[in-house]
């Protein structure tokens, strides 16, 4: 019998969040959770640490990649943490783990992942008036898909993965 992996969805954003962000990070990692898949994030704070209490409070398993080189720097809600000690490069680990990259508002290091993300031929699922990238001849938009709660944004994703795995 061949394993089957489980989806794994990569969230990326600040080390900040609003009141908002935080909520809606927080229900995105509940359904990632909830749906079976497993989430891959930088693993500190502010986005990274609601969308991990998400999952983790709903049965998820978590996956941080942090920049520094120590363990305990990670959210609380990590099950694995992965101490890079590569600063911003480990963006490139986080994408490259991940089968769809969900993004969040954020600054460079969440732009950085965006665009390696797109670059290497993954969907990146957005919330409104989080990013808008769409200047002409730059971003294949079929890829850059936007969400309007956290239900639409897993459901993309998974729906994203379905058609990649058939």
């Amino acid at each position: 019998m061949l394993f089957q992996q489980k989806p794994i969805i990569g969230v990326v954003g600040g080390s900040t969040a609003t009141p908002e962000n935080y909520q809606l990070a927080y229900e995105l990692g509940s359904h990632i959770a909830v749906r079976g898949a497993v989430l891959v994030c930088g693993g500190l704070g502010g986005t990274m640490e609601a969308v991990s209490k998400g999952a983790f409070e709903n049965g998820g398993k978590v996956l941080g990649f942090l920049p520094g080189n120590v363990k305990s720097d990670a959210n609380q809600f990590v099950h694995i943490a992965v101490p890079t000690g590569m600063g911003v490069a480990r963006n490139v680990l986080v994408v490259n783990t991940a089968d769809v990259l969900i993004a969040f508002p954020g600054e460079y290091g969440t732009l950085s992942e965006i665009a390696l993300a797109l670059a290497t031929g993954k969907t990146v699922i957005y919330f409104p008036g989080s990013w808008d990238l769409k200047r002409i001849g730059v971003v294949d938009m079929s890829r850059f898909k936007e969400a309007f709660d956290a239900r639409q944004a897993i459901g993309l994703a998974l729906d994203t993965l379905s058609k990649i795995r058939h």
